[in-house]
């Protein structure tokens, strides 16, 4: 189980930590790895679910507006985020690419349509610019295909609530394939959720490659760029005049990840929201 420790950073507006020590090796890596599939750790497995092509998710046995994840007491389920993965060629400009934290690729306001707004200009050291960015989180026949994931927040203690994936391969051998690999490298994860924000709350995110998780619509988490495990933490107070929420109200919480190079694959959200609602896009 993650220790989750409520930190203050002077309300920077968008909180990070260094590297997570002790992950398996990341995206730079050389060689291609033989790790299974399975969910490290305390976290669930993955596994299917409804969404649509477009990001939107449900909670299969989650909690409605007001409940609470799965306690251990078996009253109620755990929370199932439902979002879609892509799966891109690794002949895409941005993916298979140059190596390197990249931060700054997104603006601070999520876009009208729920996705984030590129601001890297003509490009930067891991994007080549707008029109590639923009392939990412939507449907583009002939670019990408889409399928529904689910992840599964397991109650770990503590009132933290965690998914842990070492190996976070969702794909193998499916949509485009592996392309003669021993997996398949290169996709991106999109889902959008609710919560309702009671005071205190933290959401920590580890892995690669990018990240950027945004509440209320502004940019709370981000981890740009191709590298190795890296972790960061929102304390959603500390960032609570940034963000503009108030406890007692429900806000958005949209989460993209894209997995852009071999070798490695590592995805591990610790969480002590415990309220998440259906939303979809």
């Amino acid at each position: 189980m993650a220790r989750i420790e409520k930190a203050s950073w002077g309300g920077a507006n968008v909180v990070w930590l260094a590297a997570a020590i002790g992950l398996l090796g990341g995206c730079g890596d050389s060689g291609d790895g033989d790790a299974s599939n399975s969910v490290g750790g305390s976290g669930g497995s993955g596994g299917s679910g409804a969404a649509s092509s477009d990001g939107g998710v449900y909670t299969d046995g989650g909690p409605q507006e007001g409940g609470n994840l799965d306690d251990g007491s078996g009253a109620s389920g755990p929370a199932q985020l439902v979002g879609t993965l892509r799966d891109f060629l690794d002949s895409h400009p941005d993916f298979e690419g140059n190596l390197g934290d990249d931060r700054g690729l997104v603006q601070h306001d999520l876009g009208a349509d729920g996705k984030p707004v590129y601001a890297g200009g003509a490009g930067t050291v891991t994007t080549s610019g707008q029109s590639n960015f923009d392939q990412w989180y939507r449907d583009v026949p002939g670019i990408n295909m889409s399928t529904a994931f689910t992840i599964p927040l397991t109650n770990t203690g503590g009132n933290v609530y965690s998914y842990d994936n070492q190996a976070f391969f969702p794909i193998d051998g499916q949509l485009q394939g592996n392309e003669g690999r021993a997996h398949n490298y290169h996709f991106t994860f999109e889902l959008h959720t609710r919560f309702t924000y009671k005071g205190g709350e933290v959401f920590q995110f580890t892995g690669d490659d990018d990240l950027f998780v945004f509440i209320n619509k502004r940019l709370a988490m981000d981890l740009g760029g191709v590298h190795g495990p890296e972790s960061a933490q929102a304390d959603l107070d500390d960032l609570a005049q940034d963000l503009e929420i108030v406890v007692g109200n429900i806000y958005d919480l949209d989460f993209f990840f894209a997995e852009r190079h071999t070798t490695q694959s590592t995805f591990r959200i610790d969480t002590t929201i415990d309220n998440f609602i259906p939303s979809v896009y």
